[in-house]
């Protein structure tokens, strides 16, 4: 006879987006320009929040600043540095 397995609960997310408490609307009005650039949702909403709303806005900061913002990954990033060499468009 095969033993009962332990249900264990799931964790509770601590992510607000996931709970729900994250007004995503908000951001779908202002990251259009990131969308088109193919961001992921974090990275989009890391740049609303830090009132980056389109790419000429990213002269306003340092690289490490932007690597710093939560939802910032290496691949968002990397995708940013390609759009803007092509804006010829330079960090702070």
């Amino acid at each position: 006879m095969a033993k009962p397995r332990k249900v264990v609960p799931k964790a509770e997310s601590k992510c607000p987006v996931t709970r729900g408490e994250v007004d995503l609307s908000k951001y779908e009005e202002l990251d259009g320009e990131w969308r088109k650039i193919g961001l992921a949702a974090p990275a989009r909403r890391a740049l609303v929040d830090a009132k980056l709303y389109k790419v000429s806005d990213l002269r306003k900061i340092s690289l490490a600043d932007l690597s710093a913002l939560h939802g910032m990954g290496k691949s968002a990033i990397a995708r940013l540095q390609v759009v803007m060499d092509g804006k010829r468009i330079r960090f702070r």
